[in-house]
């Protein structure tokens, strides 16, 4: 996520893109774990 975010970033220079990588980034620094984006369960209605 912090590569695609710079990546994303440097390419558009998208103010969004940048702040995402400053979040993943420093939580890395502070020794937390990435977050993984995981789609929500479906559930039958």
């Amino acid at each position: 996520m912090r590569d695609f975010s710079w990546n994303y970033f440097s390419m558009t220079g998208d103010v969004d893109a940048y702040l995402l990588y400053k979040q993943v980034d420093d939580r890395q620094e502070e020794g937390e774990e990435p977050e993984l984006l995981t789609e929500p369960e479906n559930s039958e209605q």
